[in-house]
């Protein structure tokens, strides 16, 4: 059963014309790439678009998969390089989203027994000046941080995903965690 093959085996077959192989692999990586492209691209659509350009381009480019990495590390770099793609077009067409604030004329709100809405808009900001702080990161630092803090990942994991000494993982992520809490201490909001 293909289910039971690992990455290499299921991109052998997926060479060999197996459209089921590549549908195992996408499935088996769809959220960690998703989730890694959110964390690079801090919105939800462009996050998808760039999961998808992803498992497309991996499946157009089969044939150069040489094996020398493996599977998952080969799709973080794709990934990682969708993302830096989204970044220069976006940043080139300099487009300003309008469409997060969407009609809320027929909405109702109703706040949680728990929560105030001063506390909800609080935590919205915290979490929005997190985001805005990842997403200056340089690309380098900031995939590692999304593993580790976002994905969960291992230290080992990422040097295998990244195909990275461990101790340049653990340097990278010591740098991106020092220059996220610069960053957020120059922010007017407490961050608790």
């Amino acid at each position: 059963m293909v289910n039971d093959l690992t990455d290499e085996q299921l991109v052998e077959l997926a060479i060999a014309d197996n459209a089921d192989a590549f549908g195992v692999i996408v499935s088996r990586w769809e959220r960690k790439i998703f989730a890694l492209c959110f964390g690079m691209l801090a919105r939800e659509e462009e996050a998808k678009d760039a999961a998808q350009e992803t498992f497309i381009s991996a499946y157009r480019n089969l044939k150069n998969f040489r094996g020398e990495a493996k599977v998952s590390s080969w799709l973080h770099r794709i990934a990682v390089n969708q993302c830096l793609t989204f970044k220069r077009r976006t940043k080139s067409r300099s487009e300003s989203y309008l469409d997060d604030e969407e009609n809320t004329e027929d909405k109702v709100f109703v706040a949680s027994p728990t929560y105030s809405p001063s506390k909800l808009t609080e935590k919205s900001e915290r979490t929005a000046l997190i985001r805005q702080a990842v997403s200056s990161l340089p690309a380098d630092l900031k995939e590692v941080i999304v593993m580790k803090e976002f994905q969960d990942m291992t230290f080992q994991e990422i040097s295998d995903n990244l195909d990275l000494p461990l101790s340049t993982v653990k340097s990278r992520l010591y740098t991106a965690l020092k220059q996220l809490r610069m960053k957020l201490e120059r922010t007017p909001l407490e961050i608790v």
